[in-house]
């Protein structure tokens, strides 16, 4: 009588021998990267100046031929053996002979000496690869960035963090490059929501350094334009508005809109009631505000020219009568001041 086995105690199938080296290559290169390959090449390929009859090493496009992809991709990986072996990680060419195995680095240094994209050997290449390694990154990750643009406006457009990064980095680089300048600027006047925006954080720096001016300098500036002392309480009010607006921009929080305009509002109503309070600088102000009108209308009247009037003068009796009457309000201010002044 033949006793039936149940599958799971069923005795495990023999371990292919292919499956056990797939999972040994599969160690290797989690535990060593890209170095297992450029050993391959490393004690395969001979270096450059040994002839064809010193050694038993072939050329790297007799090995590219062998292994069926391109001499160029060959000499990325001969490239990195040779910076790792200048700085001593890795044995040199020479010491090395076909089938020799050496201990290799962990993988985690790899990224550090090969470089996957030809375009690092160009002059643009290799200025994205000494950035990237200025900002801490590999300079593969900058490499293939540069080499999608594409990927890179997709990423901006859909990720908050990636468009302020790309904004920091864009700004970082307009400082100097004169012509980043002149097309930014360009954009920025063709397009009505950032001329707008452009608009309003102008308006937005303008108020608080019209709050800042009175916390640090003392000095406030009135309605008409004059540049006078503050008083103590109104350089205080100031200077609190202003600690709260730097303590949020420290924070990274965002300091226009209420903020900026409960500030300048608040400073802005004190200055004005202190003039109103204050008689002599009531009279000051008033005398500010008429000559800024004088000045503002004498500018008006010396732009128009009247020796031209009667070439297109049509008879309207309407720019006559607007003339006579200005002449006599001259003429009433006149006896006006004169009278004062006498």
């Amino acid at each position: 009588m033949t006793l039936a086995i149940a599958p799971s105690e069923a005795s495990p199938a023999p371990l292919s021998d292919l499956v056990a080296r797939d999972a040994r290559e599969f160690g290797v290169y989690a535990r060593t990267g890209g170095w297992a390959f450029a050993l391959l090449v490393a004690r395969s390929v001979r270096p450059g100046g040994q002839g064809a009859d010193e050694t038993p090493k072939v050329s790297a496009k007799e090995f590219a031929e062998l292994a069926q992809c391109s001499a160029e991709r060959v000499m990325r990986f001969y490239k990195a053996w040779d910076r790792a072996a200048d700085d001593g990680v890795v044995p040199h060419f020479e010491t090395l002979a076909p089938g020799q195995e050496t201990e290799l680095p962990d993988a985690d240094l790899w990224s550090a000496y090969y470089v996957s994209r030809s375009s690092a050997a160009s002059e643009r290449g290799g200025a994205i690869a000494e950035a990237a390694e200025a900002e801490g990154i590999r300079p593969t990750k900058a490499l293939e960035v540069a080499e999608n643009p594409t990927a890179l406006r997709a990423a901006i457009l859909a990720d908050p963090s990636t468009a302020r990064a790309a904004r920091q980095a864009l700004l970082d680089r307009v400082r100097e490059d004169p012509s980043l300048q002149a097309e930014l600027a360009r954009d920025v006047v063709r397009t009505d929501d950032l001329k707008k925006a452009v608009a309003s954080e102008n308006r937005t720096a303008d108020r608080i350094g019209y709050v800042r001016q009175i916390a640090e300098s003392g000095q406030m500036k009135t309605p008409a334009g004059q540049t006078v002392d503050a008083p103590v309480d109104l350089r205080q009010e100031a200077e609190r508005h202003l600690s709260l607006l730097d303590e949020l921009e420290g924070d990274g929080e965002d300091v226009t809109g209420e903020w900026v305009s409960e500030a300048y509002d608040t400073v802005k109503s004190m200055v004005v009631e202190m003039v109103e309070t204050d008689p002599e600088l009531r009279v000051q102000e008033r005398r500010q505000k008429f000559h800024n009108s004088l000045q503002r209308a004498t500018k008006a009247f010396e732009e128009l020219t009247f020796d031209d009037a009667q070439d297109f003068y049509d008879g309207d009796d309407g720019i006559v009568e607007r003339l006579e009457e200005l002449q006599a309000a001259i003429g009433t201010a006149l006896d006006a001041l004169r009278g004062s002044r006498d």
